[in-house]
This record gives structure tokens, sequence and C-alpha cells, in this order.
């Protein structure tokens, strides 16, 4: 009798354990899901990261490669509209 107490005892305790490894399986796998969805976010975020990263490099080649001469343009016209304006408030 003493045996089938002790198999007893054995299988009530390999079923709390089982019950516990179940439920912690479940704690993983939400887990899991949770860090994939934050690796989606996170990657979607780094591709609009990227693509603003091009336009900003795309924009400043335009800026050094034009942008020095037709800057200068302009302000040699700002000036020159200045210096009118000047001389129309003298006359």
């Amino acid at each position: 009798m003493q045996a089938l107490d002790e198999l007893s005892q054995n299988l009530h305790l390999l079923l709390q354990r089982y019950e516990a490894l179940q439920q912690e399986n479940v704690a993983l796998r939400e887990d899991i899901e949770k860090q994939r969805q934050e690796l989606i976010r996170t990657h979607s975020e780094l591709q609009q990261l990227q693509q603003q990263n091009k336009r900003i490099a795309m924009a400043n080649a335009l800026i050094s490669a034009e942008g020095s001469e037709e800057a200068y343009k302009r302000i040699n016209a700002l000036i020159a509209q200045v210096d009118r304006a000047i001389a129309a408030l003298k006359k």
C-alpha cells in the first residue's frame, strides 16, 4: 500500500510540474509574440528613418552642388532689391 501512496504522490507532483511548465510555456509564447511585434515595429521605423536619411542626403547633395552658386545669385538679387528700395526712399 505504501508503494501505491508513493506512486500517487509522485503522479500528483508530476502533474503539478506539468501544469507549471504549461503555464510557463504560455507566458513565454506571449512574450515571443510581444517581441515579434516590437521587432516588426522597430524594423518599420528603421526603414522610415533610412528613407528619410536618403532624402536628406539627396537634398544636401543638391544644395552643395547647386546651392552655393544659386545662393550667391539670390543674395546678389536681394542686395540689388534693397539698393533699389533705398534709392526709391531717397527720392
